[in-house]
């Protein structure tokens, strides 16, 4: 899950980061309110979960509180990248000396943190390797022991020459990695870390992004989900208690067992076609989660075939079944269904679907290739 810069910079600044103090404003008249106790110049920043803010006329430069009014009256309500600004941040401008980048984030090729840091801040760290790869060094960090004082210091070394900048960013590596695993997140990154002219580094921009596997033990930072930003169908889903992962493709998948729906999205591709979604509805479903599967499912315009692929274990596929039947009396659902279903109980499914007008398959192959086959003449 994707944070705001502004609950992103609360998290850094817990973890002892210098950040400059900001305030964030719903409306024009807050922004303005805010720019008068702050004092000077200040930068008014779109929130919203979308790169390109600047260029898309999200932040601004004011000079006097009018300004800030004046600047955040334009900002909300604009739509940047398919998402409505709502609130803006307001934060004092910094003159800078100079701007860094240092960021950690989950290598899963390695299954440790990396720290990745570059004296060219300010841009893209993706641009910066295209550009100049040499300009970036890395750093695994082993989980057991953690982030290593030698590490840190090698880190900020390579930013500065200065040793007074090194001291101060080698602290502040330090606290970006204690921010990264206190609160389980797979991105954490400082982009520009600056210098100003008093010799201060201070992190002036913050992004986080945050294992929702974490979030039964992080109620505060599940707390900063942003459900105006969330596709509707995920938000449906996760309140099922689903598994959903939008696809570009026309076959709806409603699968149980997340290696079942992996081997099934192959399968749908082997054949020809193109999966419109990943859909685990777990392995202990019962017919209302099937209900909020097919309601999803058929929710988006693109799914031409509606495909069941249900391996009975844990799962009952007479639950499944009943699951299908009722979504099909609650919701009017005019994309065939093909359907698999095999394992326990499937006897009673069988004959469940039977009674109400429904054939089903026991063939994985066989079920993908009509649900295929259905796709791409629908």
């Amino acid at each position: 899950m994707d944070i705001h810069e502004y609950q992103a910079k609360e998290l850094f600044t817990e973890a002892g980061i210098p950040v400059p103090p900001g305030e964030v404003a719903t409306t024009a008249d807050e922004a303005e309110d805010i720019a008068r106790r702050l004092g000077g110049r200040v930068v008014v920043k779109a929130q919203v979960h979308a790169g390109g803010r600047g260029k898309a006329g999200g932040v601004k430069l004011a000079d006097s509180p009018e300004a800030a009014r004046e600047y955040a009256s334009a900002i909300l309500g604009m739509e940047i990248k398919e998402l409505i600004v709502k609130k803006v941040l307001v934060t004092p401008v910094e003159d800078i000396v100079s701007e860094a980048y240092v960021g950690v984030l989950i290598d899963r090729a390695n299954q440790a943190p990396l720290f990745m840091v570059s004296p060219e801040g300010g841009v893209d760290i993706e641009q910066v390797a295209e550009t100049n790869p040499d300009a970036i060094r890395k750093q695994s960090v082993d989980p057991r022991y953690g982030l290593l004082p030698h590490q840190a210091y090698a880190l900020a070394d390579f930013l500065y020459d200065d040793p007074k900048l090194v001291r101060q960013a080698t602290k502040i590596v330090g606290q970006l990695y204690d921010a990264f695993t206190k609160n389980s997140c797979s991105l954490a990154e400082i982009n520009p870390l600056i210098v100003t002219p008093q010799g201060e580094v201070k992190a002036i921009d913050a992004k986080v992004s945050i294992d929702e596997n974490a979030f039964y033990r992080l109620p505060r930072v599940e707390a900063y989900r942003d459900l105006d930003a969330e596709p509707e169908s995920e938000s449906r889903a996760r309140e099922a208690e689903l598994s959903y992962v939008k696809l570009d493709g026309n076959v709806g998948c409603c699968v149980n067992g997340a290696g079942l729906a992996m081997a099934t999205m192959d399968l749908v591709k082997y054949y020809g076609g193109e999966p419109a979604n990943f859909l685990d509805i777990g392995g202990s479903s019962n017919p209302d989660k099937v209900v909020a599967a097919l309601q999803i499912i058929t929710a988006d315009p693109s799914v031409k075939a509606i495909l069941f692929n249900i391996f009975g274990g844990i799962t009952r596929c007479d639950d499944v079944a009943n699951g299908i039947v009722e979504a099909t009396r609650r919701i009017d659902i005019k994309t065939p269904i093909v359907i698999r279903l095999t394992g326990t109980n499937e006897a009673e499914a069988l004959e469940i679907l039977g009674e109400a007008g429904f054939s089903a398959h026991t063939s994985m192959d066989e079920v993908v290739q009509k649900a295929v086959q259905i796709a791409a003449q629908a």
